[in-house]
């Protein structure tokens, strides 16, 4: 036993000092992700996440649902040092083994706390709309790609495998627990519009004390239509903003994919 446990600490250890090299991992929180690459070893001294195009995991069987319209995408970019201020870009490649990923659903850009130290906290988008002229069926297989571009201009890769669907009774549900985006972290990308813009629906901001990896004070956005449902507003995103401020101010509405977040 004595043994056991003396090997387990040298793991531990092992992977402590791999760690120390191991520059701006994220991890994928909603849709979910291939699966965990946040490794550092002798044939990723670097970590698994600096393998193009997907953090170096093949496809995966374990396919999630998502929204033939488009849906909500969150992740948490501070989980090692280099990660303070970054560029994430959602990119989608089509059919069960893409060729490439190199249609752009989003992009925006998230600031941590000063300093080069990882960070808790998550950044989430309630609806990613689909690139123009992308239309899916249903039963139809994608990959969703998240690169995080970081301070020193290299980039770290995460994948989801998805399958399309407009049945939302098999889509994962977003709500507050899983799509806010923590009051710690400015994330911009998204066009800030006046109180009296916003659309007749609504979102909740919630203040609380929170654990695990996500920040204690969080700002939601949500929409009262169902998560994936087709814009009801004609106003589109211009990519100014600091959508975290915007909200925390209860004065805007955040609008992404042509729907309108409202703080009230």
């Amino acid at each position: 036993m004595a043994m056991a446990r003396t090997a387990v600490a040298i793991a531990l250890l092992a992977c402590l000092e791999w760690a120390q090299h191991v520059d701006a991992h994220f991890v994928l929180t909603y849709p979910g992700w291939r699966g965990m690459t946040l490794i550092a070893n002798e044939t990723f001294p670097f970590g698994m996440q600096w393998s193009y195009p997907c953090g170096s995991l093949g496809i995966s069987t374990n396919r999630t649902y998502w929204p033939t319209t488009g849906g909500a995408v969150a992740l948490q970019p501070g989980w090692f040092r280099g990660g303070s201020s970054t560029l994430i870009y959602v990119n989608l490649g089509l059919g069960e083994v893409p060729n490439n990923h190199s249609l752009n659903m989003a992009k925006f850009h998230v600031d941590g706390p000063p300093g080069d130290n990882p960070y808790p906290g998550t950044a989430c988008l309630p609806h990613v709309p689909l690139p123009a002229g992308v239309a899916p069926k249903s039963g139809d297989k994608a990959t969703i790609q998240v690169v995080e571009l970081h301070n020193h201009g290299a980039g770290s890769y995460n994948c989801v495998d998805i399958i399309f669907t407009d049945d939302a009774s098999l889509l994962p549900p977003v709500n507050e627990t899983n799509c806010f985006n923590s009051t710690s972290l400015v994330v911009d990308g998204a066009e800030i519009v006046a109180d009296h813009a916003a659309p007749a629906f609504c979102a909740r901001q919630s203040t609380e004390d929170g654990g695990g990896t996500s920040s204690g004070n969080r700002s939601t956005l949500f929409s009262s239509t169902t998560a994936g449902a087709p814009a009801t507003t004609s106003t589109q995103p211009s990519g100014a903003g600091g959508a975290d401020r915007g909200v925390a101010a209860r004065a805007a509405a955040v609008v992404w994919g042509g729907v309108a977040y409202f703080a009230v």
